[in-house]
């Protein structure tokens, strides 16, 4: 159970105190998540038994995703700890001053949560973590063809020595409800997540949903089993006939169903699957171009440019020419 302060109590027992670590181009939905549990929970319980405080190293207003303000506190070294502390990931994480704020909760022994970018960023920046470690299901690609990172999971979030590094986005909620859930009853958990409209809550070790064939409630069987067929084989595509075959349909049938859900042919959608996967290739890593080809069945530079020409009306070396990618020294 994480630690609560002893200094702020109420009637009804002890406040939870949170900190939140933001910088600029942090992630609104992230920040939702932690704020929008936390007062949901309160309402919960009937009190506000968990408070939240925003902190960064560059205090004041803080711009985030989707023109999004906050008023933060400054992130004094070695004062005001929370009870629980939580970064942000964003568009622009660097490991500042949350680093050291980081080492100084680890060794009070109080939990720390990284998502999202936050969690990479500490990755890169760190020489050997013990325990398990995640991230968003696509950096952690991008982490695995940049360095060797043995204990590194596709969970949904992984706890190495008080530190936990999660895949963040929409998925703060439920971890932020897994956080209180020890200060909370198995039913205002359940209301907490009622209220939230949570179908499902999911464990922190549950895998991260990420191909589109995950989300089976969307299509029938067929449909997701073709899709996740795909998706495994980006590398060497499988003919249309392999496809059928593997799946159990007539190429006919498969073409008719394919039409009907997506307005196009089982083998127009493969292709675009495959583009999409050469995009974020290329946009979020440093992989060669020639490497991204050959990782989605391209094999070629020009059959790569052509195919993203085509669909998105740019080519490989101009997305990469704009994109930034941090990369932090050791």
């Amino acid at each position: 159970m994480p630690p609560v302060s002893t200094d702020d109590k109420t009637d009804a027992g002890p406040v939870v105190r949170f900190e939140v670590f933001v910088q600029r181009g942090f992630s609104a939905v992230e920040l939702t998540g932690v704020t929008h549990t936390l007062k949901t929970a309160n309402s919960v319980v009937g009190h506000a038994r968990f408070i939240c405080r925003i902190i960064s190293d560059m205090p004041g207003l803080v711009t985030g995703s989707a023109q999004v303000l906050v008023r933060a506190e400054p992130a004094i070294d070695g004062h005001a700890f929370g009870d629980i502390m939580v970064v942000l990931g964003g568009t622009r994480v660097i490991h500042g001053g949350w680093i050291r704020r980081v080492r100084a909760m680890q060794r009070l022994a109080r939990p720390v949560v990284l998502l999202g970018d936050a969690a990479t960023a500490f990755i890169r920046a760190s020489d050997a973590l013990p325990g398990y470690i995640t991230t968003h299901w696509r950096d952690i690609a991008m982490l695995a063809e940049q360095g060797y990172y043995p204990n590194l999971v596709t969970q949904m979030s992984a706890n190495s020595d008080g530190i936990t590094t999660a895949a963040g986005n929409a998925a703060t909620a439920e971890l932020v409800m897994g956080l209180i859930a020890p200060h909370l009853s198995p039913i205002e958990v359940a209301e907490l997540g009622n209220r939230l409209l949570l179908p499902v809550i999911r464990q922190s070790d549950a895998q991260q949903p990420r191909d589109i064939a995950d989300n089976a409630g969307l299509f029938d069987a067929r449909v997701t089993k073709a899709i996740k067929l795909m998706e495994s084989n980006m590398e060497d595509p499988l003919a249309m006939s392999e496809l059928t075959r593997r799946v159990g349909l007539s190429t006919r049938h498969l073409e008719r169903v394919f039409r009907e859900i997506f307005d196009e042919t089982p083998a127009r959608f493969y292709k675009r699957l495959r583009v999409r996967r050469a995009r974020a290739m290329i946009e979020d890593t440093l992989i060669p171009l020639i490497d991204v080809a050959i990782a989605t069945g391209f094999y070629s530079h020009n059959a790569l440019s052509r195919a993203v020409r085509d669909e998105y009306g740019s080519t490989p070396s101009r997305m990469r020419a704009r994109k930034t990618i941090r990369l932090i020294r050791h």
